[in-house]
């Protein structure tokens, strides 16, 4: 039964990864989803539903779009791959709590469209912030208040934080999304963990600008998107920053 629910999530996570990643490219582009069906971005034709399976269509296409032949973008089911993993993940770990596992899928889910935009365009939308703060806010008022304002004075402590760096950078450094976001990320995880979460964005940050610049794909002066570095802490302090707070005797 347990394997039939794991298959079941991991399909839910490809057709979720689908709609993310036509989602992702259009909303930055003003596109509304409601036009109908996905469409090449080269030649601009609908795409059939057979052509739109999750990760399967690309396998057989050969990455190739059916009509126009030009290759489609690897980040379709690079996007739909990850996103199937996090859900078989999350369903792992909550599946005992079906109010945890959808509060976790939703957080999940905000995470992942935020990443990609802010790589691939530079900003991080409003939208999802707030969506993402007003669940997290719900959340923590319908199942352990008790911890609820130190969690907010966590999510205004780290924007604070970054919002320095802002002000000091005159906005090279880091954007306002940035600033907004912290506020998200905050609240999702209080106050302990948000240093560590901090650390650890700048960490993965500081390496990747690194290898970036050594690798002549930046410069110093080049501005790089701090939100994907952010979202990748987060998660790594969501899965470890409690065994790195015993390590640490915190």
């Amino acid at each position: 039964m347990i394997l039939l629910q794991q298959l079941l999530f991991i399909l839910l996570g490809l057709v979720f990864g689908s709609f993310y990643a036509a989602f992702s490219w259009r909303y930055p582009r003003g596109i509304s989803n409601a036009k109908g069906r996905s469409f090449c971005d080269s030649c601009k034709k609908q795409i059939f539903w057979y052509d739109n399976i999750p990760l399967l269509s690309y396998l057989f296409l050969g990455g190739k779009c059916r009509n126009c032949k030009k290759h489609i973008s690897f980040r379709y089911p690079l996007i739909e791959a990850f996103t199937a993993l996090g859900f078989l993940c999350l369903f792992n770990l909550f599946n005992m709590n079906i109010f945890l596992l959808l509060y976790s899928l939703s957080v999940f889910s905000i995470l992942i469209l935020i990443f990609i935009i802010d790589f691939e365009h530079k900003i991080i939308p409003d939208y999802f912030v707030f969506l993402g703060v007003l669940l997290i806010f719900l959340f923590l008022f319908l199942t352990d208040s008790r911890i609820l304002y130190p969690n907010i004075f966590a999510g205004f402590g780290s924007a604070f934080l970054l919002l320095l760096i802002h002000i000091f950078t005159r906005g090279r450094g880091m954007g306002l999304g940035d600033v907004k976001f912290a506020v998200f990320g905050g609240l999702l995880i209080g106050l302990k963990l948000s240093l560590i979460w901090l650390f650890l964005s700048f960490l993965t940050g500081g390496i990747a600008g690194i290898i970036l610049i050594l690798g002549g794909r930046a410069r110093l002066k080049d501005q790089i998107a701090f939100g994907p570095f952010l979202v990748i802490g987060l998660l790594f302090t969501l899965l470890f920053g409690h065994e790195l707070l015993i390590f640490l005797g915190l």
